[in-house]
């Protein structure tokens, strides 16, 4: 009886870890690439990214409307790796993650500080894929703002 219990019981402790791993694996690449961000590593930003990742800002016109601009992955690494350690500094918080199978989507509110001073806010849209290295960012789009940042 008390082998047919401690059976059950890891059964049930593997099945609640595969439960949690997407989930804590796509946790993972996100904060891996605001890690990279953070220390001026580009190695580490652009690892975060399938190999033809794209990355996207709705911004504002001179006029006022509403554009998207896209900013080559390269170049985004390139430009982190510039920065000082520590100058790059996104908080997020993970308030939405959808999986499907090898697609997963995931809604987080930031923060945005530069050299320890908040420069903007919005949220990040991410769409990541599972491939044989796991999960990888495929797309982010960002929206940008001042506030209302609550």
């Amino acid at each position: 009886m008390k082998k047919c219990f401690v059976a059950c019981l890891l059964l049930l402790s593997v099945s609640l870890v595969k439960a949690q791993t997407a989930t804590d694996s796509i946790k993972a690449v996100i904060n891996q690439m605001f890690a990279g961000m953070k220390n001026a590593d580009s190695a580490m930003v652009v690892g975060s990214f399938t190999e033809n990742g794209i990355l996207q800002t709705i911004a504002r016109d001179k006029e006022g409307q509403t554009i998207v601009r896209t900013e080559q992955l390269a170049e985004f690494g390139h430009s982190m790796a510039r920065l000082a350690k520590g100058a790059a500094d996104e908080r997020i918080v993970f308030e939405a993650i959808h999986v499907d199978g090898a697609l997963a989507s995931v809604w987080t509110p930031y923060k945005f500080y530069f050299n320890g001073n908040f420069s903007h806010c919005g949220v990040n849209s991410f769409q990541l894929v599972r491939g044989k290295e796991g999960w990888k960012i495929q797309y982010i789009i960002d929206t940008r703002r001042k506030q209302p940042c609550e």
